[in-house]
């Protein structure tokens, strides 16, 4: 049940969006094994003077981050395989590699509250967390 937001300065067409949507999406489905229909995936289009980051970077305004909230429990491997996959998948989208930033912030299942306010580790989740 990770949580995304998907940063970018650039400008993109609503098919382009969705996209990037399904991009980042897959990449969680296939490193963390999560549901297809678990989906949290947001994205924010800055201007750009609202939107630093650095100018060593090919095209800047292509600066793309990506932030991820899961729950604790991922391997490293598996984590590695998913910022592997991420940028697989943004590139063909015109996202360089040198223009994408992961972070992932692993949360314990006790703070998130989840299906009608449920504490997450009290409940069945459907899928394995310790990938």
């Amino acid at each position: 049940m990770p949580h995304v937001l998907i940063e970018t300065r650039w400008k993109y067409s609503e098919a382009e969006e969705v996209a990037l949507v399904d991009a980042v999406h897959g990449a969680l489905e296939q490193a963390f094994r999560i549901p297809p229909s678990d989906r949290h995936v947001r994205l924010l289009a800055h201007e750009p003077h609202r939107f630093g980051c650095p100018h060593r970077i090919p095209e800047p305004d292509r600066c793309t981050l990506v932030k991820i909230d899961a729950f604790a429990g991922r391997s490293t491997d598996a984590k590695r395989d998913l910022y592997r996959q991420i940028v697989e998948r943004l590139e063909p989208l015109g996202v360089a590699r040198e223009q994408i930033s992961i972070v992932i912030q692993d949360i314990p299942l006790t703070n998130w509250g989840i299906r009608g306010g449920s504490a997450a580790c009290d409940v069945d989740l459907g899928f394995d967390i310790n990938v």
